[in-house]
């Protein structure tokens, strides 16, 4: 990508209430480019999840596939119904096709409390959390799906995959967002969430973040297991920095974050390799409440926010960082002003959450 040019987006809304919170986050995407005056996005949506597998019998077209390979950043909605399923019970989910197809071994799932959102802890240091949890995306736990077995109607077994070729860039990776967060916070650490006091798959993913971590002595390493961090998670979120961890940890730990900054339509996300990486909120597809514009779209655009920064980053454009932070400041400003998403007991629907971000977008400043 060169200076000025379009920066070529691949839009998958995909199920239930990922094509309502996916229009916002265009509209909000066009709106920083406009005030920027040097950016310029080109969108190319394609249809992909359940509602498609059940219409077309694909579930990620080859389209799909081809468009998110050749785009500069891919940005998805949300993927799966409960009806529709594959023959074996699993739900359709191609957001973990795309991980596997893509590469994207680092799932990033940042904590970071929003002004004026009441936090379910008591303490008052609560209101301002920051941390990161990084959940490897392609392997562990999730190296079963589709080839898990039922023996004789008698048993079941999923077997737990750590490769060396997936978590030494996976650590890498947690080691530089840590010393990017230290430069703003003044420390920076990374700890190692693991279960290795009880299996030898997780001793191994231990002992390669040891080694990655001897390379990366400037940030401080630490070990925790799993059911620790989880209290620690309720007792004294404000101490975390970084977390690294195996998908399936990763998976329930993220979810967990997401309910101490009020709900999974505040927690945006992404999935990341060395080429290619996906950016989504945590939530699901919410048949609930779909079609009804009641879905909380701050995860999807606070996710567009971390795909800016990740693209500055990537292509050297600064303007596209700055984009990103005007983005983010934006959703505070409203939040401090009084925005409140029905998810959180508000009055504020899809679009009306969205109008807030839109009329902040016009006065902040990105340094705020």
């Amino acid at each position: 990508m060169k200076a000025n040019d379009a920066i070529r987006i691949a839009v998958l809304p995909g199920d239930g209430i990922g094509h309502e919170v996916m229009e916002p986050c265009l509209e909000i995407l066009n709106a920083v480019s406009r005030r920027l005056g040097s950016l310029s996005f080109r969108f190319d949506t394609h249809q992909a999840g359940a509602i498609n597998y059940r219409e077309t019998g694909e579930a990620l077209p080859a389209s799909a596939l081809a468009a998110a390979r050749e785009a500069d950043a891919i940005l998805l909605g949300a993927m799966g119904w409960p009806e529709v399923r594959y023959r074996d019970g699993t739900e359709i989910s191609p957001q973990i096709d795309l991980r596997i197809e893509l590469g994207l071994y680092a799932g990033v799932r940042p904590v970071r409390t929003l002004p004026g959102i009441a936090c379910v802890l008591a303490d008052p240091r609560a209101r301002h959390l920051d941390f990161v949890i990084i959940r490897e995306s392609t392997e562990g736990l999730f190296a079963s799906r589709g080839k898990g077995e039922v023996i004789a109607d008698r048993e079941a077994r999923d077997t737990m995959v750590i490769t060396r070729k997936v978590s030494e860039p996976l650590f890498d990776y947690a080691f530089r967002l840590a010393r990017g967060r230290k430069k703003q916070r003044g420390s920076g650490s990374v700890t190692c969430v693991d279960k290795a006091n009880v299996f030898a798959s997780f001793a191994f993913f231990r002992k390669i973040f040891d080694e990655r971590a001897q390379h990366n002595s400037d940030i401080e390493a630490n070990h925790a297991y799993v059911d620790a961090v989880a209290l620690h998670m309720v007792r004294k979120p404000w101490d975390l920095d970084v977390l690294v961890t195996e998908n399936m940890f990763g998976d329930i730990l993220s979810d967990l974050g997401a309910g101490l900054m009020g709900g999974l339509g505040f927690a945006p996300s992404a999935d990341i390799g060395d080429r290619h990486a996906v950016f989504q909120p945590c939530h699901g597809t919410a048949p609930d409440i779909a079609g009804r514009k009641q879905a909380n779209p701050t995860a999807m655009i606070l996710s567009a926010a971390m795909m800016l920064e990740w693209l500055a980053e990537r292509h050297s454009r600064p303007e596209l960082d700055l984009a990103g932070r005007f983005i983010r400041a934006a959703v505070d400003h409203a939040y401090g002003n009084g925005l409140r998403p029905l998810e959180v007991g508000g009055k504020d629907g899809t679009q009306s959450t969205a109008r807030a971000v839109l009329h902040a977008l016009k006065h902040v400043d990105a340094a705020a």
